[in-house]
């Protein structure tokens, strides 16, 4: 089978001397962004072969604490959604709606 088309996407990481990230930055050709910056991001990607996934987490130094909690539950949406699109498990989803939501009222979030 011929290879149609390729896609991208390209992450730098600025690091300081003790190699602590100072600098995110990402960029996705395709999809229109060019060396956008970020103050975290999380990766995971499926080892089929090992049955496991694997992970990147970075944040910068200067990442606020009360953003990294809004990060987190938006992320935790996000994979919910994900999850119904992937399974179509809604018992399932649901429950993971329920747990955003506590996390949410629980940071105070949510008022």
């Amino acid at each position: 089978m011929a290879k149609l088309h390729t896609s991208e996407i390209t992450l730098k990481v600025g690091l300081d001397e003790n190699r602590v990230p100072e600098e995110l930055s990402w960029s996705a050709q395709d999809g229109g962004v060019h060396n956008e910056e970020a103050k975290a991001m999380l990766l995971s990607v499926w080892d089929s072969k090992n049955k496991e996934s694997l992970k990147i987490d970075l944040w910068t130094k200067d990442m606020p604490v009360d953003e990294m909690k809004i990060f987190f539950h938006q992320t935790l949406v996000s994979l919910s959604d994900t999850f119904m699109k992937a399974t179509q498990d809604e018992k399932m989803t649901a429950t993971m709606k329920d747990f955003c939501d506590y996390f949410a009222e629980k940071l105070e979030l949510k008022k």
